[in-house]
């Protein structure tokens, strides 16, 4: 179990993982004595994994009924175990107590794996309802942990004797992370109180799954279109919303669109009718927000509240300040200084686009002024006339399978990891997951096991995500690593080709980085496997960059239909064009996390959601012409969990190293420098968090992130 994580949702989607490190331990019995004392029932959930690579989870066994028995048992098991080494008799030991505790909850740990995939990925009313039900439960259990007197008490004798304990660097950080987490999450309390931060903890597990069960409900919708209305949008975009359509039973000519973002960017982007664009748009932006059974904006509000009142019971001023204790950041005064940084120059750079885009509909005889729902439209219009490009010319260049293997191929390049597909020898939890095994290229050691579920899905949550099963933990004897990237990709009519846009194959590039990430990460303990917010999306933001590559494009970006590379005059086109439209992006994106961070500074914690965000965006001066990447109705960052909440600025923080470190690469003369590669993977991909991350960053740049680098690339001034 990573201890560290005792108190957050066990339901929350890993973007990162453990692994593993040599070290020699003293053996610690207490947690494998306490699992023998009770006999598993005949429940496959319960059962070790077997098959192949170390074993697999079984995915295709699980079903609703399953899991409630499967459940209870591992928590029961868990709080044997944890008893254990809170009452031994013998005085505490960084291997009888650290140790044992990184050992304890294995089973539990896999029972929420796949519990984790079939309520984000297949998440029927029945998976549901036992989300609903069970996360408050698996709250309390966490919290029964983190709040036990005697087992604190162990871990503080040993916390504050520590420099007598003989420690290594690696046990030493182990120990005090323990013990900051604990004292964080409520150890120090006394019992009115931490009777009182349980409750907090389990009605705001309940929220969560509330709140995303709203959401999903919302986007799960369909918004309809004829043969006329669909002018202008793309042959493959028609082909795949007419086939959902006929899964609707809609009548014949009609068109169905998701209310999710890969559905509906290609309308807003490509529709020339603007009633349907705006109809499209609105019915996006007001997810969770239309009244009725499927409205969060109370669910939100309690949630806010509930964050304040645990905050101010832990002794903190406010949530964010809470959130922020174990960040690269440290404060939220520091995350939003790098926000405000970058602010102006962007909204300036949106003025500029939106005067262009105006200029153009004018010219164009449009009479209009630039809308919300009109802005991706014109954007693209803009883009042909400038640079004679445009997304429908690039569109066949980027079929999925071949930015797949392209993916795959620069990780080898890099790093030396080499994917064989496996899909059919192992189990999956729907019909087109596909399955890839992962050795290293210079021992043929088996590294990992990678599945792949990139189509939307009825059931399955919207957005794009990374995931670990199992990771790699020289503790636990855990080496080959389980992990998967989760799309959302529109799937096309039958027989039609994947075509995936430059900015989903950006997607498919960045959760791969995580992918990489947790492939290369190779710890000890458990504990020091996983990355702090704002760190975890840096690795995934530097794969990006090799998507545009020469080599890859060259080998990769092939016409779906020709098998002709990518001419080099649409390369250079590309090349010329990258500092467009980053005004829409970056205040799109930085606009939802001002937002987020403002209203968790909020001490009091009582508002209206959409009072709130419309007077946080005018204070901030959001260009009308623009709506948040993610408004607060329909946040799940924010809301399906603590994860993200007042962390939203991570993406941001993680840019800043990640453009530094391109430019580290530029500056060493190639993209793909194997020096430049392998301290990168020396110092930050594989050590997890046994180092600080401030510190590893710079063992490997030899100096801190510059901002500069950021602003460069986005196009914006440089101070």
């Amino acid at each position: 179990m990573k201890v560290l994580m005792l108190a957050g949702t066990a339901l929350a989607a890993l973007s990162a993982s453990a692994a593993s490190a040599d070290a020699t331990t003293e053996a610690a019995p207490a947690a494998a004595a306490a699992q023998a004392s009770a006999v598993a029932p005949d429940n496959i959930l319960l059962k070790d994994w077997s098959g192949p690579y170390a074993g697999v989870p079984p995915f295709d066994k699980a079903t609703p009924a399953l899991f409630p028995p499967a459940l209870q048992f591992a928590i029961d098991e868990q709080s044997r175990e944890v008893q254990a080494i809170a009452n031994d008799p013998a005085a505490p030991t960084f291997a009888n107590t650290v140790e044992a505790l990184e050992k304890t909850g294995e089973r539990l740990d896999r029972v929420l794996s796949v519990f984790g995939v079939m309520t984000s990925n297949m998440a029927t009313p029945e998976y549901q309802a036992l989300d609903k039900e069970w996360s408050p439960k698996l709250s309390a259990a966490f919290d029964a942990i983190t709040l036990n007197p005697k087992l604190f008490q162990r871990v503080k004798t040993l916390y504050t004797s520590k420099a007598t304990l003989g420690l290594d660097a690696k046990q030493d950080r182990l120990l005090t992370r323990l013990y900051d987490s604990f004292v964080r999450r409520g150890a120090n309390l006394d019992p009115q109180q931490k009777e009182q931060l349980s409750s907090y903890n389990q009605q705001l597990a309940t929220l969560f799954a509330e709140f995303s069960e709203k959401v999903l409900a919302d986007e799960s919708t369909y918004i309809a279109a004829n043969e006329k209305e669909m002018a202008g949008v793309p042959a493959d975009v028609k082909a795949a919303m007419k086939a959902a359509a006929g899964k609707q039973n809609l009548p014949a000519g009609v068109y169905a669109i998701k209310n999710t973002r890969s559905a509906v960017d290609p309308i807003l982007t490509f529709a020339d009718n603007r009633a349907l664009r705006e109809r499209v748009w609105r019915a996006f932006v007001n997810r969770g927000d239309n009244g009725g059974a499927n409205d969060t904006n109370a669910t939100i509000a309690k949630i806010v509240k509930l964050r304040s009142d645990r905050a101010k019971l832990l002794g903190f001023k406010d949530h964010a300040d809470w959130r922020m204790q174990d960040t690269m950041a440290k404060t939220p005064d520091r995350a939003m200084d790098l926000m405000v940084r970058v602010w102006p120059a962007a909204v300036q750079r949106v003025k500029e686009e939106v005067a262009d885009q105006q200029a153009l509909a004018d010219k164009l005889g449009h009479k209009i002024t630039i809308e919300p729902w009109d802005y991706r439209y014109y954007q693209e219009k803009v883009r042909k006339e400038k640079y004679d490009l445009s997304q429908e010319e690039l569109k066949p260049y980027f079929e999925l399978n071949n930015i797949i293997n392209a993916s795959y191929w620069a990780a080898g390049e890099l790093y030396g990891l080499d994917f064989k597909e496996i899909t059919g020898t192992v189990p999956v939890w729907k019909d087109d997951i596909r399955v890839w095994s992962v050795t290293d290229r210079k021992t043929g050691k088996q590294v990992g096991v990678f599945y792949r579920d990139d189509f939307a899905a009825e059931g399955k949550r919207s957005g794009a995500w990374a995931t670990t099963y199992r990771s790699r933990a020289g503790l636990l004897g855990d080496d080959i690593v389980l992990g998967s990237n989760n799309n959302n990709f529109v799937k096309p009519g039958p027989g039609e080709p994947v075509l995936i846009s430059l900015d989903d194959s950006e997607t498919l590039f960045h959760e791969f980085g995580h992918a990489i990430h947790y492939f290369l990460s190779n710890v000890y303990y458990p504990s020091l496997g996983g990355s702090q917010r704002d760190f975890v999306e840096y690795p995934s933001q530097v794969n990006e960059n090799w998507l545009l590559t020469p080599e890859i494009l060259q080998r990769f970006a092939k016409h779906h239909e020709t098998g002709q590379p990518m001419p080099q005059a649409l390369v250079d086109k590309i090349q010329k064009a990258q500092t467009f439209n980053q005004g829409f992006a970056t205040v799109e994106y930085l606009s939802s996390a001002l937002v987020d961070m403002m209203l968790h500074r909020d001490a009091d914690g009582v508002l209206d959601p959409d009072a709130f965000e419309k007077k946080a965006l005018a204070e901030i001066g959001m260009p009308k012409e623009i709506v948040m990447r993610h408004r607060l109705p329909q946040f799940n960052h924010l809301f399906s969990s603590d994860s993200y909440s007042a962390g939203y600025y991570s993406y941001l923080w993680s840019e800043t190293m990640d453009a530094d470190t391109w430019a580290a690469f530029e500056e060493a003369g190639s993209p793909w420098d194997k020096a430049t590669a392998e301290r990168f993977a020396k110092y930050l991909l594989s050590t997890g968090n046994e180092t600080d991350r401030a510190e590893a960053y710079r063992q490997f740049r030899g100096r801190d992130p510059d901002v500069k680098a950021l602003l460069k690339r986005r196009g914006f001034p440089v101070d």
